[in-house]
């Protein structure tokens, strides 16, 4: 299990994961070697899986965020199998939750606008065979947003 200096280890790394292993060392009070080799330690057991830039989504026009609640029309693993397949195809898509409860997914799709979206919805996201309802919910404001999960 991970012990107190790996956790803190892990919260360092996802502020800024481009810290240099002697910045790491200076603020764990450990050596560069030891820093180094719990890195990769972390690393080698998947609990650190990879390292990503997060892109500033109005510099690259792809600031309207829309839930998209989706129930298929039945729950059979055919058309599970076939939704989920076609859903991992679309770009926009960059979150996809098979969820309990009203709906059977819950999508997190990032678009330039409303236009955007609505050419999602009608080229792409109702080409998948099995979609028996949708219910779209648009972001006004992000009051949080972090990848962080606290240690």
């Amino acid at each position: 299990m991970l012990d107190t200096i790996d956790k803190k280890l892990i919260n360092l790394l996802q502020q800024d994961s481009k810290q240099t292993t002697k910045q790491l060392s200076l603020q764990l009070n450990l050596s560069v070697t030891a820093v180094y080799e719990r890195v990769k330690k972390l690393e080698n057991q998947k609990v650190i899986e990879k390292y990503v830039a997060i892109v500033n989504k109005d510099k690259i026009e792809k600031s309207f965020l829309v839930f998209c609640h989706i129930k298929l029309m039945q729950h059979s693993k055919e058309y599970l199998n076939t939704f989920e397949y076609e859903v991992l195809k679309l770009e926009e898509v960059s979150e996809c939750f098979h969820v309990s409860g009203d709906y059977d997914y819950i999508l997190k799709i990032y678009v330039k606008d409303m236009d955007a979206y609505r050419n999602f919805v009608v080229t792409k996201l109702t080409a998948i065979k099995h979609i028996g309802s949708t219910h779209s919910t648009f972001a006004i404001e992000q009051v949080k947003n972090t990848t962080a999960i606290q240690l």
